[in-house]
């Protein structure tokens, strides 16, 4: 698909929550890929955590942001797998207003190229919450990637045609002026 060249490019205001129990800010190389990614492609972070894989604070965290005016998108790497600690979609499908089916499915499609058969223990999910979009992907950085490269960076850009989450997403709220 192409970009509308008379569309503006619309930064975003952008959430990043890595879900692990054993990384840090200094290893956490797949949140700091969507840091990278994010920024370079023009928008804007509105806030970084990392949390360990506990349901009720995901699910704290996620909600808090979806409150807030500012953040746009929530962007959530680790805790979609099998493990008995494993509770990203858990935490965060409840809170969604509707589920995008078709984010996981695609993930699933495009990871296939990469992992195999393996794609189909992806639990990758994302959703739309009070005019927030919250998107849900595995740990791995090459997971991160995949996503980013192939799913998210058209689809968080106004310009992407033939449709793009853009229009759907509340306004961020504007800055005040600390005069």
């Amino acid at each position: 698909m192409k970009a509308k060249a008379d569309t503006p490019f619309v930064p975003l205001n952008i959430a990043v929550l890595t879900v692990s129990d054993t990384r840090t800010f200094d290893n956490d190389t797949s949140g700091q890929l969507f840091v990278d990614r994010l920024t370079a492609a023009g928008h804007q972070l509105a806030s970084r955590v990392l949390l360990k894989d506990d349901l009720y604070k995901i699910r704290a965290q996620v909600a808090t942001w979806i409150a807030d005016d500012a953040v746009q998108v929530v962007l959530i790497t680790g805790g979609t797998g099998f493990t008995g600690r494993d509770s990203t979609p858990e935490a965060v499908a409840c809170l969604l207003d509707k589920q995008v089916d078709g984010f996981g499915e695609l993930f699933r499609q495009i990871s296939v190229a990469d992992i195999g058969t393996s794609t189909v223990q992806s639990r990758a999910l994302a959703g739309l919450a009070n005019g927030t979009l919250v998107c849900c992907l595995p740990g791995s950085t090459n997971a991160v990637r995949t996503g980013w490269d192939g799913i998210l960076a058209e689809q968080l850009d106004a310009r992407h045609r033939p449709c793009n989450f853009v229009p759907h997403l509340k306004q961020a709220a504007a800055c005040e002026s600390r005069g």
